[in-house]
């Protein structure tokens, strides 16, 4: 199905299932423990080994010897592959450091090898026994040193951008900012860990494994092993959480499938939690620099955004500016990014790559604008709202109501209740409210499924979507039951296999929308399969109530599918309606936070999210999204923060217990506000994404509500009680 025109009236719209709060259908088998994931897939007839991955030592350099005769001769030893052993492997293409094998170390705890054994302990115990030697080299490791040498990047990732004249309009404007501001590296800390199981059967293997985007990774694997794509079964059904730290094939997969090889035996492999961080990908650090030129009366004349952050060679920049050049009307413009060379582990993708980290420094910028102008946040954030592309005035929003979201929140939030800084105080507790502009822009990726009615009126949705608990299995299930007149209880939905037809996948925001829509396009496929069967004009039929109807003709949907059943499947594609209309989601958050005015300890108190994404497709899965996020920003705001050893080049506090994310009694009260609204321009089911909105511009609420209570403006991330103290007031 191609969408090359807004979308019109279509069974969706009867929101007889779709937009309804239908509980989770995974929700029983998740918290009754029966919900299998990647490492826990078991078949008892199966002689499942362990392997356990050995990182590097060193952050740059080579390899010059592996030593593994005591590894060997531990006990339940099954066997050993090393990075020496395999060469040099092709890297996929979406991989900017290698995975594995080779002498050449990229980055700190790179694999090296994986053990072997009969049971996990036994794996872990002989992996200690490895002995391996380097050869170190000088690497680069920390940002702002860096910063001189860094360059423009491809010029596919739109690194610069200028309308009118920036230098000039900010020189000669009234008042006028210019900051910087910094956030730190991330690690995406989700629940579950990189795990696979790998079992070949002759020259084709199975893999189960913790995948956000399954064909992405399927690809990707059979070119780093050098095997045919077809002879790859990868499957995926439940994901402990991924925030783009799964987007994009991961070591232990790979390991997986040559040890399995090596042994003859299934091989299971997770990385221990202590490596993920170094190993895998993380959020790069930015410094930025913003600059606002306004007029006395608030209209923004002159806005520059630049960025700087760092990567692998090969890699890409954090587009931290990307937000301003859509968000805020302003007649001269100017955003550029730069990019630096660290032999840091991969930065990559983190839930909103982007715009998280962007809106962490523009929207506190906004603010000490709004404060310098002497007006309101919220009215200096209404005065300079713009229905187009501020960079292309001829190129229209779909839908944007973030005006709407600011008004809508102020009011519930108790807006007109905030106070001057530091002029609020509950006994030793400073109490302030800071709000922050959320913008994602929303994408949108061709998605394929397969939809099958049986003899017994059953309709099962097979597709190769992931669900990271973001709600999959139950708004395609809602999809299905809405287009075939039948009620959730009559849908069957299967994840995760690449048997299936090929999905967006999840990541970018862009899953639910897109999955859905085709959704949509397989079940128009069944529709008009069932009404030629039937001899029906597929224009009028109706489906509804588990019935086909037709004029006076009404037919059992188990009777049309006959013995045999039928199956429509189908992929949308989309046209070009993201160059006419610039597709966007808009929010506004509102924090309350208390500050103690000895410690500095930041308490917050409350949190609204205002959010304008198209329409909902089910309230209880996306509230369940951006209450998620709301809590990631709060983390990013007052607690993480990888720590780089700009000696040796690793993240030192790479686990939960260095790695501080919030907890249940950091975040004691979230609403979320949906709008009422629909972008016809966004998809069949009018809907956009949620997921990452949500996090966009928390984190900057936050900041500005302690600026707010105490007067203290911090602007480099993230904001502990050391960036506090020494201003705090003196209440000796």
């Amino acid at each position: 199905m191609q969408f090359e025109k807004p979308a019109t009236t279509n069974p969706i719209d009867q929101l007889k299932v779709v937009g309804k709060p239908v509980q989770r259908i995974d929700g029983e088998l998740k918290t009754t423990g029966r919900a299998r994931y990647a490492y826990e897939w078991h078949d008892p007839n199966l002689p499942y080994a362990y392997g356990y991955p050995v990182g590097s030592a060193i952050a740059k350099g080579q390899i010059t010897s592996i030593d593994s005769a005591a590894a060997k001769k531990a006990p339940g030893v099954l066997g050993i592959v090393t990075a020496l052993d395999v060469g040099n492997l092709q890297k996929g293409k979406l991989n900017t450091a290698n995975l594995f094998g080779g002498s050449v170390i990229q980055h700190y705890h790179q694999v090296v090898a994986v053990v072997v054994a009969e049971t996990f302990e036994q794996a872990r115990a002989a992996a200690a026994l490895l002995k391996v030697d380097y050869v170190p080299e000088k690497g680069a490791f920390d940002l702002r040193a860096e910063m001189a040498n860094a360059k423009t990047p491809d010029p596919s990732t739109e690194p610069e951008s200028s309308v009118g004249d920036f230098e000039a309009a900010f020189s000669t404007a009234a008042v006028t900012l210019d900051a910087e501001y910094t956030t730190p590296d991330q690690s995406h800390a989700m629940m579950e860990p990189h795990a696979s199981i790998a079992a070949w059967d002759g020259d084709e293997v199975t893999v189960w494994t913790s995948s956000q985007m399954i064909d992405w990774w399927r690809s990707d694997f059979a070119i780093t092993l050098g095997m045919d794509k077809e002879k790859v079964h990868l499957m995926s059904p439940f994901i402990g959480g991924g925030f783009g730290g799964k987007l994009f094939l991961r070591v232990d997969a790979v390991l997986a499938a040559f040890a399995a090889n090596a042994v003859g035996r299934p091989v299971k492999v997770a990385l221990p939690r202590p490596m993920i961080s170094n190993n895998t990908t993380h959020r790069p650090a930015t410094i930025q620099r913003i600059r606002i030129g306004a007029e006395r009366d608030g209209k923004i004349t002159a806005i520059g955004h630049e960025s700087w952050s760092g990567d692998l060679p090969g890699g890409g920049p954090e587009t931290a500016v990307m937000q301003t050049r859509l968000l805020y009307a302003g007649e001269n413009r100017m955003t550029a990014m730069k990019l630096a060379t660290l032999d840091l582990p991969e930065g990559n993708a983190m839930r909103a790559p982007g715009e998280a980290p962007g809106l962490m420094a523009l929207e506190i910028a906004i603010d000490e604008m709004s404060e310098k102008l002497g007006m309101d946040p919220i009215e200096f954030r209404i005065k300079n709202d713009t229905l187009v592309d501020p960079e292309n005035p001829e190129r229209p929003f779909s839908h944007r109501d973030l005006i709407g979201c600011l008004k809508l929140g102020a009011e519930k939030f108790g807006w007109d209740q905030r106070k001057n800084p530091a002029t609020r105080r509950e006994g030793n507790w400073m109490i302030g409210m800071g709000v922050a502009a959320a913008f994602r822009n929303n994408l949108v990726m061709p998605s394929g499924a397969r939809v099958k009615l049986d003899k017994d009126g059953i309709v099962t949705v097979e597709t190769d979507m992931t669900d990271i608990g973001t709600g999959s299995y139950t708004i395609i299930a809602q999809t299905a039951a809405e287009m075939m007149g039948v009620g959730v209880d009559r849908v069957a939905v299967q994840l995760g296999d690449s048997r299936f037809p090929v999905s967006a996948g999840s990541g970018g925001q862009f899953g639910a929308n897109s999955a859905t829509s085709g959704v949509y396009a397989a079940c128009v496929k069944l529709r008009e399969a069932i009404a030629s069967k039937l001899g029906f004009n597929s224009a009028d039929v109706l489906f509804e109530d588990g019935e086909v109807k037709s004029g006076n003709r009404v037919v059992r949907l188990a009777e049309a599918a006959g013995v045999d059943g039928l199956v429509g499947e189908d992929t949308i594609e989309w046209g070009e309606l993201t160059k006419t209309h610039q597709q966007s989601t808009f929010g506004g958050h509102f924090v309350e936070v208390g500050v103690d005015v000895a410690t500095g300890e930041t308490r917050i108190r409350r949190m609204l999210a205002v959010c304008a994404a198209g329409r909902i497709l089910n309230p209880i899965t996306a509230r369940s999204q951006v209450i998620g996020a709301m809590t990631m920003g709060a983390g990013g705001a007052l607690s993480e923060e990888l720590a780089v050893d700009t000696r040796h080049g690793f993240f030192v506090n790479h686990d939960l217990a260095g790695y501080e994310v919030p907890v249940h009694a950091d975040i004691p009260h979230q609403e979320v506000i949906f709008m009422d609204e629909t972008d016809p321009y966004s998809s069949p089911m009018k809907a956009k994404g949620v997921g990452e909105l949500g996090l966009c511009g928390v984190s900057a609420a936050i900041a500005n509500a302690i600026y707010n209570a105490t007067g203290i403006r911090v602007r480099h991330y993230p904001i502990t009680l050391d960036k506090l103290i020494d201003e705090l007031p003196n209440v000796a």
